[in-house]
C-alpha cells in the first residue's frame, strides 16, 4: 500500500463502500464521521451497524471522528456527507482542507443556497479547480460487497479525473472519466426525484406502463434542466443519468423509491422521515429543484407533481391525471 492516504468524509453506507473500493485498489484509507460516539463504536466493532451492517471493515482502515487524525498524511478526499449536512460538517475542519483535491459523492442541492455539493466543497478546499465528482449506478449494499459496479468521475482537468480513476479501479469497480462535471453531478441528483415518483407509482399500483413512461420522460426532464445549467445532453444518457436513474427507480435497495412507495400507499412524509436514519436525498432535492425551476422558467412537470404530492399532499392519482392531461406534443424536444 502507498504511504499516502485517501480520506473519506462521511461514515454512512456509501462512504463505507467508497472506503472499501479504495482499500481494494491498494490505497491507505481514513474514514471520518461526525458522530464521535458512533464512530468510536464502529472503530471498535468494525461493523457499521447503523448504515451497512454485516460487512466487516478491515482493521487497517482508520475510522475516526478526530479531525487531525483523519487528515494525517492525506493527499486526496472523497466527500460522502449528505448534502444538507456538508457545510456544518466541514466547518469542523476550518481551513485544514484547503489545497487538497476532493471528489464529491453526495447527491442533491443545498436547500438554503441551491448550490450543488461541488460548489459547497469549493468554499472549503480552495476553489473549483480542486473539486471533482463521482457518480453512477452504485448502491452501497452491492458495491461494498464487491459486486461488479461502474461509475464515472468528472473533474476540472484530465489529470484529476485520472487520479480518482486509478485510485478507485479494481476488478469489482470499473471507473470511466468525463469532463462534464455539471452534467455528472446533476444526473446523480435529479434521478432521485424521478425515483420518488417511480416509488409512488408502485405504491399506488399505476402499473408497469405508467412507470416506464415516468422514468423515460423523467430522463428527458433531467436533461432539459441540465442543459440550462451548461451540462451536455448526452451525459444524461450515460452512467450518471440513465444508469443511475434505472437502478434507483427499480432496485429494492433504493431509499428514494422505497420512500415514494410508502407515500403511494398513503403514509405521510413526516412520519416516514421521522423513523428513518438513512437519508432519502430526493425529498430535499425535489424541494430545491422545484424552487430553482420556477425561478429560471424551465418546464419540469414531473418534478412539479412529485413536489405537490410530497409537500401539498395532493392525491397521487390526481397528480397522475394532471400529467396525463397535459397538452399533447411531439416526443422530440
Amino acid at each position: 500500500m502507498t504511504n499516502k492516504a485517501s480520506l473519506v468524509l462521511g461514515d454512512g453506507g456509501w462512504g463505507m463502500a467508497i472506503a472499501l473500493c479504495l482499500h481494494r485498489a491498494g490505497r491507505k484509507v481514513h474514514v471520518w464521521g461526525f458522530d464521535a460516539d458512533y464512530t468510536a463504536e464502529v472503530a471498535q466493532s468494525r461493523d457499521n451497524s447503523r448504515y451497512l451492517p454485516g460487512i466487516e471493515i478491515p482493521s487497517d482502515i482508520l475510522w475516526t471522528s478526530d479531525v487531525d487524525a483523519a487528515l494525517e498524511n492525506v493527499d486526496e478526499v472523497y466527500s460522502v456527507i449528505p448534502t444538507q449536512f456538508i457545510r456544518p460538517s466541514l466547518e469542523k475542519f476550518g481551513d485544514k482542507l484547503n489545497g487538497l483535491p476532493v471528489y464529491s459523492a453526495s447527491k442533491g442541492l443545498e436547500l438554503s443556497t441551491l448550490k450543488r455539493p461541488t460548489q459547497i466543497l469549493a468554499e472549503f478546499f480552495g476553489g473549483n479547480d480542486l473539486v471533482g465528482v463521482v457518480s453512477g449506478p452504485s448502491h452501497a449494499e452491492e458495491t461494498a460487497r464487491g459486486l461488479a459496479t461502474s461509475v464515472v468521475v468528472a473533474a476540472p482537468n484530465e489529470a484529476m479525473a485520472k487520479q480518482a480513476q486509478d485510485h478507485l479501479s479494481s476488478d469489482a469497480l470499473r471507473v470511466y472519466t468525463s469532463d462534464d462535471l455539471i452534467g455528472v453531478e446533476l444526473g446523480g441528483a435529479l434521478k432521485n426525484i424521478i425515483a420518488l415518483g417511480a416509488g409512488i407509482a408502485d405504491g399506488v399500483g399505476l402499473g408497469d406502463n405508467a412507470k416506464a413512461a415516468l422514468v423515460s420522460r423523467g430522463l428527458v426532464e433531467m436533461a432539459r434542466l441540465g442543459r440550462h445549467f451548461g451540462a451536455r445532453r448526452d451525459t444524461f444518457f450515460g452512467l450518471s443519468g440513465a444508469g443511475d436513474l434505472m437502478v434507483t427507480c427499480y432496485s429494492k435497495h433504493s431509499r428514494n423509491r422505497s420512500l415514494g412507495e410508502a407515500i403511494g400507499k398513503g403514509e405521510k412524509l413526516n412520519d416516514i422521515l421521522a423513523r428513518n436514519e438513512k437519508v432519502a436525498e430526493g425529498v430535499w432535492t425535489c424541494k430545491a429543484i422545484h424552487q430553482a425551476a420556477d425561478e429560471i422558467g424551465v418546464e419540469m412537470p414531473i418534478t412539479e407533481q412529485i413536489y405537490a404530492i410530497l409537500f401539498d399532499e395532493i392525491n397521487p392519482k390526481d397528480a397522475a391525471r394532471n400529467l396525463m392531461g397535459r397538452p399533447t406534443k411531439a416526443e422530440a424536444e
